[in-house]
């Protein structure tokens, strides 16, 4: 395969739709010899803040000098950052040739009569092909969207399961009530490995705590009470957690120290089950950790960040962050959302500290909500609110509006927000992101 095919055949995978279950990958991966059986994993499940956990992990245990497979959705720049070792995206030859391999046995599946895999479950078994290849110490697995019935729940060697914050969003597929999403999210634990979650509302903590209970393994929940020493920053932020004092990351966010004590419970788990990390290196991987487009400052003057906060508890920690950073600051929104998101809730959440929204559709996704019915669902909160036809408008518009110490805040899906941060030339300014891709 070419590079055109290969992209027309990811693109043409899209029909496949969302179908959940492990039946079909399960007979993908069998006939291309089970990569996912010689590997160990730390699968990571949860609503918000699975990514930068996982990127907190990869960075500790990369500097720890193990090689680490990291395999991640949905991603901001390009389509081969959801496929990386040690931080650096899968080759593009690679991406020709295990895909090429990938789409033989597919066809051969439908000559038999079977449904052809979707595009996650394809992702999921190129994945598995390249850190087999790249003979990884270690993955860390981020769910798609759920748990029990997620293609990425086909692996056996999990060593540690992780649960980020869990919230509603994915109804129709998970579930109506917390309860039933927490059970679906829960569905990632196996015998014989341990598990740490996040703080979680009560009756979620109770779903994870019985289903680890049932299968005799042991799961930590971080104390929120036990982050201590804040200093929060949009460039730096410092906690104390247990044992580890002053523990720096460069992640902006208020909740992001809860991630990184997350991050931290998990790596005390892993450094029982042979994955130590000295205190040094994992220092230095938090500190060095990047995560693009979660509450991210990609300009100083006016201040322009960017944000992936696009469901319900998203938007709660957006608030929560605009609030704490921004008290006297005049601000505009650039918002763009998916048609199927809770986005009334999004706006009800947010619209209020706005004195002005830019309303965009999300470019080249069959579920964006058009720019003008979001400007009318903004309108009831926040009546100065223009609808616009495309990023280079609302980034032109923005500027206009906004004086040197105002603040711009990009969010909604994340499917908008690297093109976006293209515009804003954000991968030039950051060598480190440059760097990986």
């Amino acid at each position: 395969m070419n590079e055109r095919q290969v992209y027309e055949y990811l693109e043409g995978l899209q029909t496949k739709g969302i179908v959940p279950g492990l039946e079909s990958i399960r007979n993908l991966l069998k006939r291309l010899d089970d990569p996912q059986k010689k590997l160990k994993f730390i699968h990571v499940a949860g609503t918000n803040g699975k990514g930068s956990v996982c990127a907190y992990l990869s960075g500790a245990l990369k500097c720890g000098g193990y090689r680490v497979g990291r395999y991640l959705s949905p991603t901001i720049f390009e389509y081969r950052e959801r496929i990386q070792v040690n931080d650096r995206m899968i080759t593009k030859e690679a991406l020709r040739r295990l895909l090429g391999k990938i789409k033989a046995v597919c066809e051969e599946m439908v000559g038999e009569g079977l449904p052809h895999p979707t595009a996650f479950e394809v992702e999921t078994a190129l994945g598995f092909l390249y850190f087999c290849e790249k003979n990884c110490d270690i993955v860390v697995l981020e769910t798609g969207m759920g748990g029990a019935l997620d293609a990425t729940n086909i692996v056996e060697n999990t060593v540690l399961c992780v649960f980020a914050s869990i919230s509603r969003d994915h109804m129709q597929f998970l579930g109506n009530s917390l309860e039933e999403i927490a059970a679906q999210k829960a569905g990632i634990l196996k015998p014989g490995a341990a598990a740490v979650s996040a703080p979680q509302p009560e009756s979620v903590r109770l779903v994870l705590q019985e289903r680890a209970d049932h299968l005799h393994l042991p799961i930590t929940f971080v104390d929120p009470d036990l982050i201590r020493d804040r200093k929060y920053g949009l460039e730096k932020q410092r906690f104390s957690y247990q044992n580890y004092k002053r523990i720096e990351i460069t992640l902006a966010g208020k909740y992001q120290l809860e991630n990184a004590a997350l991050a931290l419970e998990a790596m005390n788990a892993l450094a029982k089950r042979g994955f130590a990390v000295s205190e040094e290196n994992l220092r230095k991987g938090f500190r060095e950790t990047k995560w693009p487009g979660r509450f991210t400052v990609v300009q100083k003057h006016p201040l322009f960040i960017v944000d992936g906060a696009h469901n319900e508890d998203a938007a709660k920690r957006l608030a929560e962050s605009i609030e704490f950073y921004f008290t006297n600051k005049r601000i505009i929104y650039i918002m763009g959302v998916l048609r199927d998101k809770e986005y009334e809730k999004i706006i009800e959440l947010t619209a209020k500290y706005a004195e002005s929204v830019i309303t965009v559709t999300t470019p080249n996704n069959p579920r964006a909500l058009p720019a003008y019915e979001l400007a009318c669902a903004v309108s009831g909160v926040c009546p100065n609110v223009t609808a616009v036809d495309s990023l280079e408008e609302a980034v032109e518009m923005s500027r206009l509006l906004a004086g040197k110490d105002d603040c711009i805040i990009a969010f909604g899906s994340l499917s908008f927000l690297g093109q976006l941060m293209d515009l804003l030339h954000y991968r030039r300014k950051d060598p480190q992101t440059k760097n990986r891709m």
